[in-house]
């Protein structure tokens, strides 16, 4: 299993992106337009829930950086799910996905929320069967994958597809790796500079600046939490790990509040205070704290240009939505 361990990396501003920690997001090479297409209709399509109320957009609103900026979603019938949702956005970047890494990639997590009793809660064949009932989705199905029949693979398959062009490249601090000495201001340079130096970067490098190991949260002093998440110790059953989670990517994170798995700090400038204390035994001053939550600000790419849209209607045999007990 992967682990983090505090390391020192220094680096001078302007050098090379080779001889950095971090490496720049790319823009991404669609190979098959229509399973992409097809990929972003299923995202947004509420029909594969029970309630025909809740997408993948949902907890995941690429309007709001691939959150829903919630402590915790609110899944069928206003159930609060265990955990504060994590962003789509380079989600395709991660070594795993989920908080506890229990889905090895974007193709098995889609699969999850759809039979998550909490979140959509139907079941895949339940899914499938929906979406057959619709001409254009058979149509669909068919020219991509050349079967009419399709099933749950094909479904997770082309949200996966449609999840792996959502990257943020761009940022002003991509630009910074790229060679751009103006793209930072002198304080994000700075607050670039403690990240390194405090130890921040031995977690958080890498494309994702996170999203590439798993991490106790409060290494070396106790996070203090009302969520029961055991992370990643609740997947493998080995009491050692528990508390520990997959290292969220700092891509974004501007965007992305309430922070940590459990969704209890709203103010950036708070969150990174709180790492640095629990996480690397650092007492930050206030000047270092705003430094690095400029710097973390630098890490905003270009958002997805997404059109939504126009969804197939419902026909005569599409299941009618659940909502009463």
């Amino acid at each position: 299993m992967k682990q983090c361990y505090l390391l020192l990396v220094l680096g001078l501003p302007g050098m090379a992106v080779a001889n950095e920690p971090i490496q720049p997001v790319e823009k991404v090479t669609v190979s098959s337009p229509e399973k992409v297409e097809l990929g972003k209709m299923l995202f947004f399509e509420p029909r594969l829930s029970k309630s025909n109320a809740i997408s993948c957009n949902s907890c995941h609103n690429l309007a709001t950086g691939g959150v829903d900026n919630q402590v915790s979603s609110l899944g069928h019938k206003w159930q609060e799910g265990p955990i504060n949702s994590p962003t789509v956005l380079n989600a395709s970047l991660n070594f795993v996905q989920f908080w506890d890494g229990r889905a090895k990639d974007l193709k098995e997590q889609a699969a999850g929320p759809i039979a998550n009793p909490l979140e959509m809660a139907f079941t895949h064949q339940l899914a499938v069967e929906t979406l057959q009932t619709m001409a254009e989705y058979r149509t669909r199905f068919n020219t991509i994958y050349g079967k009419r029949d399709f099933g749950i693979d094909e479904v997770t398959d082309a949200i996966a597809a449609f999840e792996e062009t959502l990257v943020t490249p761009n940022a002003p601090f991509d630009r910074w790796l790229k060679g751009d000495t103006k793209a930072l201001t002198a304080q994000q340079l700075n607050g670039y500079k403690l990240f390194k130096e405090k130890g921040c970067v031995a977690c958080h490098n890498g494309v994702a600046i996170g999203g590439n190991s798993y991490q106790k949260m409060g290494l070396i002093k106790p996070f203090a939490t009302q969520n029961k998440a055991e992370g990643r110790g609740a997947v493998t059953g080995e009491q050692q790990l528990i508390g520990w989670f997959k290292v969220p990517t700092l891509r974004n994170i501007e965007l992305t509040a309430p922070y940590f798995h459990d969704g209890s700090v709203w103010d950036l400038k708070q969150a990174v205070t709180i790492m640095a204390d629990i996480q690397l035994g650092q007492t930050l001053t206030e000047q270092e704290s705003d430094d690095m939550t400029a710097y973390l600000k630098s890490l905003t790419g270009d958002q997805p240009q997404i059109v939504l849209p126009i969804l197939p209607p419902s026909s005569p045999t599409t299941p009618k939505p659940e909502v009463k007990s």
